[in-house]
């Protein structure tokens, strides 16, 4: 081998042994999720003793807020609080909430702070004067199982930790294959992924709706109002302090992805930039401070942040193994990357097609697999403006269907 062929082979070794282990992670979690789960059972008692706040964040949601409204009415207690947050509201939306039956409506108006975090801070700000013991966090699109809320309560109040449901996003009514793609990607993140985790015992992340905590703990916890993936860091702000949240995949909350594509890709860039931007912030934070204070639930979700969104995973290893090869079958390197690299996506195909087989039949089915590699590319764009701009600095809402009757 050549000198020149010497020092193309290196970045290639080290380009596919960096890819390795997020790919072994991910299997990991899939062997886990495979397994029977250990189902926590909250006391019924001490669930009905909680003095619970539901918040429910809306901006502009006056097409479905009744609706939300009127469904997580029929799931609360006597001495409840369903508080709809209209944030920076130019339709009805705060109107609609009092008329469905919302406990309180609170209504914030400030441009230039926007977003969920920082609804969620003027909540809290509003609760203070008379705080719960639990709150619950959904989103205004959201839906969750019966019996949700109360299940919920009894874990966060009873473990006195983070409790984290398992929240879906379906396809909608008319999806296009793209769409319906990316909704199995979602579910090997928020599904697959968490179940693998919390069968071996260890903690997961949030996951942005369906979110219980005890006060003390949420109040405490430090602003992340800036945040474009604010569940997320605040999961780990939390862990960091001593409380990590746990996975309950008994409590099942869904929404829907934009039928729009623009508004689809929009919000996809929000989550794919706030995660790699929390990635690289605090993957090694997690990892040195598991490793310094002997906690292995910090090392755990290091490893679990460590893994990039799934359409990049797969982009990334595709081209390194393509252009192993090639260099490979020129003579100009040895075929030794090439086979590293084939290994590592062989180890994430098998974990891809256990969650399917598994879990995202109804998801995806079978006839989908020819669109994968359209969804990667329609991703490309996402991952150009990120190294080309870097990440996304504001908060945008994502545009929504109307509600059909």
């Amino acid at each position: 081998m050549s000198t020149f062929g010497a020092l193309v082979e290196a970045p290639l070794w080290l380009a596919a042994a960096w890819l390795l282990p997020p790919q072994v992670i991910v299997l990991c979690e899939t062997i886990g999720a495979l397994l029977p789960l250990r189902k926590e059972k909250p006391p019924a008692a001490a669930a009905r003793a909680l003095r619970t706040a539901v918040l429910l964040p809306a901006h502009n949601e006056g097409a479905q807020i009744e609706q939300t409204v009127r469904a997580l009415g029929s799931q609360l207690r006597v001495g409840d609080r369903l508080i709809v947050i209209a944030d920076n509201c130019s339709d009805d939306t705060a109107a609609l909430a009092r008329s469905a039956g919302a406990t309180e409506v609170i209504e914030r108006d400030d441009s230039e702070r926007r977003g969920k975090g920082f609804a969620i801070a003027f909540a809290l700000a509003h609760l203070d004067a008379d705080p719960p013991d639990v709150v619950v966090l959904l989103d205004a699109d959201c839906q969750i199982s019966a019996g949700g809320i109360a299940h919920l309560v009894g874990l966060a109040g009873s473990l006195h930790r983070p409790i984290q449901a398992e929240y879906l996003i379906r396809s909608p009514p008319a999806p296009d294959p793209v769409a319906v793609v990316s909704g199995l990607a979602v579910m090997i993140r928020n599904r697959v992924r968490p179940r693998g985790l919390h069968r071996f015992g260890l903690p997961c992340h949030l996951t942005g709706s369906g979110m219980a905590f005890p006060w003390k703990i949420l109040r405490e916890s430090p602003a992340t109002g800036a945040e474009l993936v604010e569940d997320l860091v605040m999961g780990i702000q939390m862990a960091l302090d001593g409380h990590p949240p746990q996975f309950c995949p008994e409590v099942h909350v869904t929404s829907e992805l934009p039928e729009l594509r623009d508004a689809a890709m929009s919000q996809r860039r929000r989550w794919e930039h706030g995660q790699l931007h929390t990635l690289r912030t605090y993957f090694p934070r997690l990892i040195l401070a598991g490793l310094r204070r002997g906690r292995l639930e910090l090392v755990a979700l290091g490893l679990d942040l460590m893994v990039p969104p799934l359409a990049l995973l797969v982009m990334l290893q595709l081209g390194i193994l393509l252009t192993s090869i090639a260099t490979g079958a020129t003579g100009l390197t040895s075929f030794g990357p090439a086979i590293l690299a084939g290994c590592g996506f062989g180890l994430l195909t098998v974990a891809i097609g256990a969650a399917w087989v598994t879990f995202g039949r109804q998801v995806a089915p079978l006839r989908y697999a020819l669109f994968i590699p359209f969804y990667v590319l329609w991703k490309v764009p996402l991952y150009v403006s990120l190294a080309l701009r870097g990440k996304q600095r504001t908060w945008e809402r994502t545009a929504r269907r109307k509600v059909r009757p």
